[in-house]
């Protein structure tokens, strides 16, 4: 694979259906749980599908002799008062890396929403994300506000806990009906008023099968 050189030239352009696949794995590649577990947590495929059809026009990939230098998955945000212009992803494959990239394809989408009114821009990030942060505050984007994110371990629910157990009562119920033998129902000898009944079955009186011959 040829070196990256500062001459090629990077060429943004929309992101296409065929370059699905490749962003995605590149976010993988990107977003992962020990470096970004917020980014890792809400990264996943239908982000980019979701954002291709819903959003196309700010969706966009930048390419250098037809390889993937990065990508950027926006959206717009209409209110009342305001028009908000929305980055949700940004990624750079590391092979292109402060190269200029990053920078190609904000600016990009950054003219693109002015032109459709937005008068305001929003971008999120991982905390831990300093180099992120660093390049959006040289962007001209500030005023930086923290969000809190809580969690909580399921498996030392109460509910988690009943649930365990029923399913365990469940298994143990359907092992038991599995290896009980099966007890044939005994046929009528014509005999009268005798009565055949399946004792396997819950049956309503009407039924059981009745000789009164």
């Amino acid at each position: 694979m040829k070196a990256f050189d500062e001459t090629d030239t990077i060429y943004v352009r929309d992101l296409g259906i065929d370059d699905i696949a490749p962003v995605y794995h590149l976010g993988e590649e990107l977003f992962t749980s020990d470096l970004y577990p917020y980014l890792y947590r809400t990264w996943d495929e239908w982000e980019v599908i979701g954002l291709y059809n819903t959003d196309p026009e700010y969706c966009l990939v930048a390419e250098t002799d037809s390889e993937l230098a990065g990508f950027i998955l926006g959206t717009i945000i209409s209110k009342a008062s305001w028009t908000y212009g929305y980055i949700l992803w940004l990624g750079v494959n590391p092979k292109f890396q402060r190269q200029g990239v990053a920078d190609k394809l904000v600016d990009k989408v950054v003219a693109r929403m002015i032109e459709d009114g937005a008068r305001f821009m929003l971008v999120d990030t991982d905390p831990t994300n300093i180099p992120a942060v660093k390049f959006f505050n040289r962007k001209g984007f500030g005023n930086i506000r923290q969000h809190i994110f809580l969690s909580m371990n399921l498996s030392k629910h109460p509910y988690y806990g009943r649930l365990i157990d029923y399913e365990h009562q469940k298994a143990e119920r359907a092992g038991y009906r599995r290896t009980r033998p099966t007890i044939r129902s005994r046929k009528s000898e014509g005999i009268p008023g005798e009565v055949a009944i399946n004792p396997l079955e819950n049956e309503s009186p009407r039924d059981l099968i009745i000789n009164d011959e």
